[in-house]
């Protein structure tokens, strides 16, 4: 159950006198009421029964201290246990106790849903709508990378490990004794000289093993022989475009660039270009294409309070589902024209603007590109011809219904330009657009001060659930961290402001004394 709310009134609290009023924390506390994530969050605990618990907004702080400070959940009670300033921020006299750290990964995975952290962010940016801290209303929409928290592997590895895991669970359903029939000679996929090779024999060795498991299943064996085949059954497994890693099943290989890759998750996320304040996010894998939700975004930002009139982006985000939304609603798009990303079927191939590839749909991606004149009534036009890897549709399970009989890689043709971009290319050469656009740049500051500063460049945990939190509470904290700074930023105008009045007063009685004197 809930305790009633502590107040700082301990004789020890007159330590908190030696903050300096200019503290960051300090500085944020003044900006933002925290107390709405107590009721936030009640229903999830008993309003009367049980021991009773941490402060909800106690435990979301050091939530936040943590990624605002980049730390862990040991190191963060550590470093309140002798910080004044954090004690402070938390709520708790000096010699208060501290909530065992544990107790932090309870509260994220038990009390905090997905749902919560979104509503603590909008809150968050609504406080701020409402004190006149974001006056701005152009939106910029990015995507930045994060690296999982361990390696990417080949199908041969993975498999080896898949069949050790049966053997594991075999042996806890028969009491630490393996069944004589299941062969436990795996073989040694790193003397096969062919990739290929090592891997087909490495998934027909684990195929048998679990056709052998299958007859001698308990209920631990059952789980274990379910999930092989649900990773066997993906066509991107052997092709190393789907699952990489037994211990973070979600992450996903993604594109930097056309020879630089990732292994781990994108982050997607709305802020205003004016006071650079996160209004919305979205977590999903490195394979995500940027974009897909930015609906959801525009969504969550209007629901902050956030008036949206124009929104800048890359290339990525010129679709035509996003510009026919941005249409609808009259807000300016400040997207520039990408010539290549339509007329494909959007559920069969997406586009990466940074390694100027397409990808299909089993992850596929082109290795040539060339451009070509082409006559239609009469009239020319050019084109992209772009050219998958024929070894990636050779062995691609789906070739016969995406290229028939045809040999080599598959051929994807794109306009170069089409009519109804015409109008907004010729636009986007005028100055004035050149001049909103440059407001994009304020994105790539973020995702420095993030990756840099707030530990998003690498995951801290596994999973795309644990991802989620670590971005969401990474831009909670970059916000508070940024709000601060705009009030001393509006402290210090209005103190030059009220010093450049009082000067100017000053001066006026001067010159009337020596009128008058004169």
């Amino acid at each position: 159950m809930l305790r009633p709310n502590q107040s700082q009134t301990n004789f020890f609290s007159v330590l908190y006198d030696r903050i300096p009023e200019d503290h960051l924390l300090k500085r944020i506390a003044s900006a933002v009421d925290f107390s709405f994530i107590n009721e936030l969050v009640a229903d999830s605990y008993c309003a009367s029964f049980g021991r009773p618990a941490k402060e909800p907004e106690l435990m979301a702080k050091l939530c936040i201290l943590e990624r605002l400070y980049n730390l862990s959940d040991v190191k963060v009670i550590e470093e309140a246990n002798c910080n004044l300033a954090y004690l402070w921020f938390l709520g708790l006299n000096p010699d208060d106790p501290l909530p065992d750290p544990s107790l932090l990964a309870k509260f994220r995975t038990q009390r905090l849903k997905d749902i919560s952290l979104d509503e603590i962010l909008s809150e968050i940016v609504r406080q701020c709508v409402e004190k006149g801290i974001i006056k701005g209303t152009t939106l910029a929409v990015d995507a930045t990378h994060t690296e999982a928290n361990c390696k990417r592997q080949i199908p041969e590895r993975i498999m080896k490990h898949l069949a050790a895991k049966v053997f594991a669970a075999l042996e806890a359903d028969h009491n630490g004794q393996l069944p004589v029939s299941i062969d436990t000679n795996i073989p040694d996929y790193k003397e096969i000289q062919d990739h290929k090779e090592a891997k087909r024999t490495m998934k027909e060795y684990l195929e048998k093993t679990v056709e052998a498991a299958e007859p001698l299943a308990g209920n631990v064996t059952k789980g274990v022989v379910e999930e092989v085949k649900d990773v066997l059954s993906d066509d991107k497994f052997m092709l190393q475009k789907g699952l990489r890693s037994l211990a973070d099943r979600d992450a996903r290989v993604g594109y930097k660039s056309k020879e630089d890759s990732f292994f781990g998750y994108k982050t997607e996320y709305t802020m205003t270009t004016d006071e650079r304040i996160i209004t919305a996010v979205k977590v999903h894998d490195g394979a995500y294409v940027d974009g897909t939700e930015f609906h959801e975004l525009l969504e969550k930002t209007e629901e902050a309070g956030v008036k949206v009139e124009a929104v800048t982006a890359d290339k990525a985000y010129f679709r035509k589902d996003i510009l026919d939304e941005l249409e609808q609603k009259k807000i300016e798009s400040i997207i520039p024209v990408s010539s290549v990303v339509y007329h494909v079927n959007e559920d069969l191939f997406s586009y990466n603007k940074d390694s100027d590839e397409w990808f299909c749909r089993i992850g596929n991606r082109t290795v040539t590109k060339m451009r070509k004149t082409k006559k239609k009534d009469g009239k020319p036009y050019r084109v992209f011809v772009y050219t998958f890897d024929k070894e990636g549709c050779r062995n691609c399970p789906h070739r016969e219904e995406c290229m028939g009989r045809a040999s080599g890689g598959r051929r994807f043709l794109i306009a170069e330009n089409t009519p109804a971009y015409y109008q907004e290319s010729q636009r986007q050469k005028s100055p004035e657009f050149l001049k909103k656009y440059r407001k994009r740049a304020c994105e790539e500051w973020k995702n420095a001060e993030m990756k840099r500063f707030h530990g998003l460049a690498r995951a801290i945990g596994w999973g795309l659930r644990s991802m989620t939190f670590q971005a969401k509470f990474t831009a909670i904290a970059v916000n508070l961290k940024r709000i601060a700074n705009l009030i001393r930023e509006n402290e210090r105008r209005n103190a030059e402001s009220i010093a450049l009045i009082s000067c100017l007063f000053l001066k006026i009685r001067i010159f009337r004394k020596l009128k008058i004197a004169v």
